[in-house]
């Protein structure tokens, strides 16, 4: 195999903390080159620093992907690191603001929350994906991936966060249109929908989702998701081994996606 197929480069949007952070660090272990971006270069700095600490080459990436005016100029500096990403990760992502009815929800946070977690995912998995294809060095390889982590709201509907809902919801639509039209080029495209996970982002929740665990009638795995748990899944996907396979959802939720009487 050519040393350019040996070549595994991951872009990780998001990945100054949390779930971003433990994909970065799952794609480091399994020989990805990472290019970790956020808005926050602290965050980013820790996450890069433990992905060289697993002995994977990382780079720090501070950009917006609400700004798809400066998708290209961001794509441009993530390729300098290791070249065209090979797999991209859309993890990049904001809840409300603040909970409550959504008969209160104002065009102020809806548009703030389908622009970072809708439009700037769908235009950075656009001019990625052109880039990919005019990558002819990487045409005949089989693990190029487009991975997107979306959420249980994707077919849960909370009311008191109704934007949110709606921003992943359709980024499953996303997943199988990017799916359709990137198949013939072996781009395998996928969507990680995770549950309950332990993060800053369901701190706010905290003891709600503390108070259902503890009833025993939650989610049939009885407890809070890790994001080593969502890594894990993503790493899976990122590595090529379901070449057969595009457009699947990957449910990192404790189970919580299975109806039940």
């Amino acid at each position: 195999m050519a040393a350019e197929h040996r070549r595994r480069v991951a872009l990780v949007t998001g990945a100054g903390r949390g779930i971003g952070r433990a994909i970065a660090l799952a794609l480091a272990g399994d020989g990805f080159q990472v290019v970790a971006n956020d808005l926050n270069g602290d965050e980013l700095g820790e996450t890069v620093a433990a992905v060289r600490d697993r002995g994977a080459q990382g780079e720090p990436l501070i950009g917006d992907i609400a700004d798809v005016d400066g998708t290209d100029a961001l794509l441009d500096r993530a390729s300098a690191a290791f070249g065209v990403p090979t797999c991209l990760v859309n993890n990049a992502g904001i809840s409300v603001a603040k909970r409550g009815d959504m008969l209160e929800a104002t065009p102020e946070s809806f548009d703030r929350l389908i622009s970072v977690n809708l439009r700037g995912p769908f235009f950075l998995t656009q001019k990625l994906a052109r880039r990919m294809l005019d990558d002819r060095s990487a045409a005949d390889r089989t693990d190029r991936a487009i991975i997107t982590i979306s959420s249980t709201n994707a077919f849960a509907a909370s009311p008191e966060r109704a934007e949110y809902c709606l921003s992943k919801s359709a980024l499953a639509m996303m997943t199988s249109l990017y799916a359709l039209r990137l198949a013939e080029a072996g781009i395998g495209v996928y969507e990680i929908r995770p549950g309950v996970i332990r993060t800053a982002m369901t701190a706010v929740a905290r003891e709600r989702y503390d108070a259902r665990y503890a009833r025993g009638d939650f989610t049939p795995i009885n407890r809070w998701g890790e994001p080593d748990e969502v890594g894990r899944a993503a790493a899976m996907l990122a590595g090529g081994h379901l070449p057969f396979s595009t457009g699947d959802v990957i449910h990192v939720d404790g189970g919580l996606h299975i109806a039940r009487l």
